[in-house]
């Protein structure tokens, strides 16, 4: 019988559960492997928000709507798990022809989930950076699935979402970005940052 779940370990060998584990301990012992590594820091500010998430969910929708089905959450964890891969390699020039510098696209993935998650009411679930990544100045198209606020604009959060992605590639990496597309998938309860 075939197991089609995800890995549960990172690139570093690490696994979520371990991460996890180390988080719910308030990161005591001191770890300094885990500390020191991107790979280990994405997954720990991913389990964080989806912690976060889960928790803004339970105060503020309890009274309101229905609670997400489990898969929902699994939705979420498999599509950060997949996120958290290094990925293909993206070039970044130098102006010495001999230096080499690349951006791993998770981090450029972790990027675009913490700008999507800045702002108010908006969560990020899946991201993806299509086309040829690894070739500098070929055109890159970024998909990103959300979730927005009840009660918010869908068309003035999400071009406020593309405005946001775009300024933050243009200002992290040299991506030749033709377009970023927003699939809103749901809304939750929502309460503005300046209410709670």
């Amino acid at each position: 019988m075939s197991d089609d779940r995800v890995p549960d370990r990172l690139d570093c060998g690490r696994s979520v559960e371990e991460l996890s584990a180390y988080l719910e301990a308030g990161r005591q012992p001191y770890d300094r492997d885990i500390e020191t590594c991107p790979d280990c820091l994405n997954a720990i500010e991913s389990l964080q928000r989806v912690g976060q998430l889960s928790r803004d969910l339970v105060a503020e929708d309890a009274a309101l709507l229905p609670a997400p089905p489990q898969s929902w959450f699994e939705g979420i964890f498999s599509a950060i798990h997949s996120e958290l891969r290094a990925g293909r390699s993206i070039p970044i020039t130098h102006p010495d022809p001999r230096v080499s510098i690349t951006l791993a696209e998770g981090a450029v993935r972790a990027l675009l989930r913490s700008v999507g998650d800045a702002l108010d009411g908006v969560f990020i679930g899946r991201t993806e950076i299509v086309g040829d990544a690894e070739t500098p100045g070929a055109p890159v198209q970024v998909v990103l699935t959300a979730t927005v606020g009840w009660g918010q604009s869908i068309p003035d959060v999400s071009e406020a979402l593309r405005v946001k992605v775009f300024e933050a590639l243009e200002r992290h990496t040299e991506l030749n970005v033709t377009a970023v597309d927003v699939i809103v998938e749901d809304i939750h309860g929502y309460t503005p940052k300046d209410e709670r």
